[in-house]
């Protein structure tokens, strides 16, 4: 009983809203002790305390896959379906990041895809930290922008395959979202000099030049990494799969190698057992 989903939930995608956590994870959840302890009995006005005293974030962990708080607090929403405006208060939360962090994941999870570019891409202006836990139960450094990117982009985030949105360029064309509008064009505007500032460039020293041209190399260069950090973890997951390729590859070949070898011993023997029978029948 303490596992079902509320009687007035409405299914998300078509689906039971607790069936979009994977089967395995769910199980593992469900037994787990955060969620018999902390999430028994939980209603949508309790859930923020626990929302606020999330320390990290990150889907399940060491080789009895062992589920995160952030991903119990996940599926007890899914559970008990809190209200959109709930929902909205969480994402737009600046104190508190990891109820923020909470509130996008559960929103990417059930919205659609006109509320997750509405509501989520004006997160990319956070950059604070967040603290996130591998499958190796070890902690790494990312960025609230970069979960927000990954959320939109990826189609597996903290080990949940997430609901399939649209391109928003084709929401664009339809005419049911506003073009993207990045906060970086107005730091572009004015940064670019206007006639009046080159005059007053060129009458100024020119280490007061150098220095200007230095500071904005850096910030483009900052901005580069910026925008190169995905493309990396991207290029890092990609290896990752292709040496968990290989060594399953190499696994397979050795497994086959020494099915062979076991199979020749076995003729082998029965070569040299007909043998022997063959002599002793010709010696009596």
């Amino acid at each position: 009983m303490a596992n079902r989903t509320v009687k007035d939930a409405k299914n998300v995608h078509g689906t039971n809203p607790q069936y979009l956590v994977e089967k395995i994870i769910r199980s593992r959840i469900y037994d787990s002790k955060y969620w018999k302890e902390q999430c028994f009995a939980l209603t949508a006005e309790l859930l923020v305390d626990k929302a606020m005293e999330l320390r990290f974030i990150g889907g399940v962990y060491g080789g009895n896959i062992k589920p995160t708080p952030f991903l119990c607090l996940i599926l007890k929403m899914l559970q008990i379906q809190p209200e959109k405006d709930i929902i909205v208060e969480f994402i737009k939360n600046e104190e508190f990041k990891y109820v923020r962090a909470l509130g996008a994941f559960y929103l990417r999870l059930t919205g659609t895809a006109i509320d997750c570019y509405k509501y989520l891409e004006p997160l990319y202006n956070d950059n604070r930290k967040l603290r996130r836990q591998n499958r190796q139960s070890n902690f790494e450094i990312v960025h609230v922008d970069e979960f927000i990117d990954e959320l939109l982009r990826n189609d597996r985030v903290c080990d949940i395959i997430l609901p399939r949105i649209q391109k928003r360029h084709i929401l664009e064309e339809n005419n049911e979202l506003e073009p993207k509008v990045s906060a970086l064009d107005d730091d572009l505007d004015e940064e670019m000099p206007s006639d009046e500032d080159n005059a007053l460039e060129k009458s100024a020293p020119e280490r007061k030049s150098k220095a200007d041209r230095l500071k904005r190399r850096s910030r483009s260069r900052s901005e580069e990494r910026k925008e190169r950090r995905p493309d990396r973890k991207r290029e890092d997951k990609d290896r990752e799969r292709e040496r968990e390729r290989r060594d399953r590859e190499m696994r397979d070949r050795d497994r086959d190698r020494r099915m062979r070898h076991d199979r020749q011993e076995d003729r082998d023997r029965e070569r040299r057992r007909d043998y022997y029978k063959e002599r002793d029948r010709r010696r009596y």
